[in-house]
């Protein structure tokens, strides 16, 4: 095992607004740096579980998440060392606009996760329809927070040499290096739907390419020398690596994870997690594989978009009947709820719950602090869990919810299942694992709660 260094070199890379290139210049970035021939650590500040998969295809490494709200702020430093172990230098991707945090503050912010990691930031603009303007716009951010050091500025969407020279003259006077000009170029635009970016794993070997493309844009585009030099100015850091720990289960219990095109979302400490619990993990892919794997004794059904693929999941009969007989724990968020539904937009599906789901045009977004109001396989009654929701689906005919919060409630579950559009992150909830592997046994019976 390869040890975290606390002064790992590391930057965050922000933007003044969602939309303005920060996918673009993070994950050509860390294609970039990769080609030199440097370890790359992969990170995305907040829930998205999108970007990160661009993030692996980019580093060869696990893409992480940085979010103090579901994980809580005393844990990203611990993550960020344990995903950097044995890097070479560290790539965080923001979130949103820089200071664009939970409810009326910064909490959860770019700006936020910057400050706790020490990183100097590199705001990326997009100067599409502007100019001089672009140093008043860089002037406030650089001077907004005096606790965020904003140490650069990449252009994005520049028309010409012309226009370019006109934002560095403007910029010059700012103290902010320009560290990059990146040229409109409509080839390495990756392609979006109704929630955000498609997977990289949906897409293949077009993925793989389009990150290649990334990878020679910015590698072209910007100063990989003056970024590298920055990202080693970052002081180093004060804290102890997270580790994996759970209790461990009794045998080797075989864990079945979702995968494949339409169960794409999960993070990667929920797997170290159950290995780090003594349990196997198979990943199968419901499109495709006709059963669980062999001698499954507990099934994880993270997120995903099964609503694009529900005639292929509904076709796959053997699966979902087996699915639905199974009667070991079944912990499902969003699209694993969806999946273990009565219907989904009129096709079957597992009929594990009595819901029905259906897509509505309506995007539920944000935060969650939820209560659990009652005992269920991952719950127990009054334990709080910070969450997060995103989704355009509802689910009908679902009473007795496991969750409450201030705008509603939410899933369903019983001592074997626990169901729900809440995504948990199980870095700030350990405990989360560890139930379900003391439920992970290969055994017909319904387990029943143990405290």
């Amino acid at each position: 095992m390869v040890s975290p260094s606390p002064d790992v070199p590391r930057l965050v890379i922000a933007a003044p607004a969602s939309g303005s290139g920060k996918t673009t210049v993070a994950t050509g970035l860390m294609a970039a740096l990769r080609a030199r021939g440097l370890r790359v650590s992969p990170h995305k500040v907040g829930p998205d579980y999108i970007d990160p998969g661009y993030h692996t295809l980019a580093t060869g490494r696990p893409g992480r998440n940085l979010d103090p709200w579901l994980t809580g702020e005393d844990q990203i430093v611990p993550l960020f060392l344990h995903g950097s172990a044995g890097c070479d230098i560290a790539v965080v991707e923001g979130v949103m606009g820089l200071f664009d945090g939970l409810r009326d503050g910064d909490f959860a912010s770019t700006a936020h996760v910057a400050r706790l990691l020490g990183a100097p930031v590199v705001l990326v603009v997009d100067v599409a329809k502007q100019s001089r303007s672009v140093a008043a716009l860089v002037h406030g951010f650089a001077t907004f927070d005096s606790g965020v050091r904003v140490a650069g500025v990449v252009l994005n969407q520049v028309g010409s040499e012309r226009h370019a020279d006109l934002c560095r003259s403007a910029l010059a006077d700012t103290g902010v290096p320009v560290l990059g000009a990146i040229h409109r170029d409509d080839a390495v635009v990756t392609p979006s739907r109704h929630l955000g970016l498609i997977p990289a794993a949906e897409r293949g070997a077009s993925a793989v390419a389009a990150v290649d493309r990334l990878g020679e844009l910015v590698s072209r585009s910007c100063d990989l020398d003056g970024l590298v030099r920055l990202a080693r100015s970052a002081p180093p850091l004060t804290g102890t690596p997270w580790e994996p720990v759970v209790e461990r289960a009794a045998a080797r219990p075989v864990v079945a994870v979702a995968g494949g095109r339409a169960f794409t979302f999960g993070y990667a400490e929920h797997v170290e997690l159950l290995e780090a619990g003594g349990a196997e993990v198979a990943v199968f892919d419901p499109l495709r594989d006709e059963a669980l794997p062999r001698d499954t004794a507990a099934v994880v059904i993270g997120g995903g978009f099964p609503e694009l693929y529900a005639p292929e999941l509904a076709a796959n009969e053997p699966l979902r009947a087996e699915v639905a007989a199974f009667r070991g724990p079944i912990a499902a968020e969003c699209a694993g709820l969806l999946y273990l539904c009565q219907e989904l937009d009129g096709r079957p599906m597992c009929g594990r719950i009595p819901g029905v789901a259906r897509m509505t045009d309506r995007l539920t977004l944000g935060y969650r602090d939820a209560v659990a109001v009652r005992d269920t396989l991952l719950t127990r009654e009054g334990e709080r869990f910070r969450g997060h929701e995103f989704h355009r689906t509802v689910v009908d005919g679902v009473e007795d919810p496991v969750y409450r919060w201030r705008e509603g409630a939410d899933g369903c579950g019983d001592a074997a299942l626990t169901a729900s559009y809440l995504h948990l992150h199980w870095a700030g909830a350990p405990q989360l694992a560890g139930r379900l592997l003391a439920y992970a046994v290969p055994s017909s019976r319904s387990p029943s709660i143990v405290r």
